[in-house]
């Protein structure tokens, strides 16, 4: 069903719309998880694992969502509203797997 071109431009979703497991996902995800940090595409690539030349376009993409920022050689986990709901989710999910969270065994 086609909707109105109104509400086409208005139309800002809350979802990251970013899937799981592709390289914008594993970019983002390092930088939601050190979000004090800025990292070169060197330091992308050796972080996630990711092909040298495919971090920057990866990035480029990112950044043109307004989900990264770039100043220089670094790049930052941008300031979209929605990243701040992104990186407490990461932030929890990293912290739930410390002995810290379980507690310990002993």
């Amino acid at each position: 069903m086609p909707i109105g071109i109104d509400r086409f431009e208005d139309d800002r979703s809350d979802a990251l719309d970013v899937r799981e497991g592709t390289q914008p996902h594993r970019i983002l995800r390092f930088l939601a998880a050190n979000d004090d940090q800025a990292f070169t595409q060197t330091e992308l690539h050796e972080a996630t694992g990711i092909k040298r030349g495919s971090v920057g376009a990866a990035l480029s993409r990112l950044e043109d969502r307004g989900l990264v920022r770039h100043r220089g050689r670094y790049w930052a986990i941008g300031n979209d509203d929605r990243l701040a709901s992104y990186a407490a989710q990461t932030a929890a999910s990293s912290s739930s797997t410390t002995d810290d969270y379980y507690g310990d065994d002993e």
